[in-house]
């Protein structure tokens, strides 16, 4: 007897991808993605590859892990495609220390992190249609006149 099997947590417009084991904090790796989190997969891609963190490449390999996940398995279409979601976990902490004075020890913390990347690609919006600003208009002329009585 085996166990039964786990529900997809997906929808079928979306893709994920994970990154496991990235050697950085969960902290600082948290602060690169949610500069990507809700924007469409081209300006995520060119935000990270001209980010100066040095984690920002890691992030960029695992979109576009993503991305490829979205358009091979899911059929996709890459253009419509958003980051739907960005999501930092902490991963294991190898712990090390540093000799200091008297025989004593000073831990050296060094964490890794799970990322996980989904994608989804978004429905045409509708257009709604253009409303008419005429009271702002309007107002703007009469504020006018009235000033330029008062200075005569």
């Amino acid at each position: 007897m085996s166990k039964q099997a786990r529900e997809t947590r997906l929808g079928e417009n979306e893709a994920m991808a994970v990154g496991r084991n990235i050697r950085v904090s969960p902290r600082k790796l948290g602060v690169v993605a949610g500069l990507i989190r809700g924007k469409r997969v081209e300006a995520a891609l060119s935000e990270l590859t001209f980010s100066k963190r040095r984690i920002a490449q890691d992030v960029r390999k695992v979109l576009q892990s993503a991305i490829a996940n979205a358009e091979n398995n899911h059929q996709l279409d890459v253009d419509r495609l958003v980051v739907a979601e960005a999501s930092v976990g902490k991963g294991l902490v190898m712990r090390r220390f540093h000799a200091r004075a008297r025989g004593r020890g000073a831990p050296i913390l060094k964490p890794f992190s799970h990322l996980t990347i989904v994608v989804r690609e978004r429905e045409e919006e509708k257009k709604a249609p253009a409303k008419a600003k005429t009271g702002a208009k309007k107002a703007a002329p009469k504020k006018a006149e009235a000033q330029s009585g008062e200075q005569a």
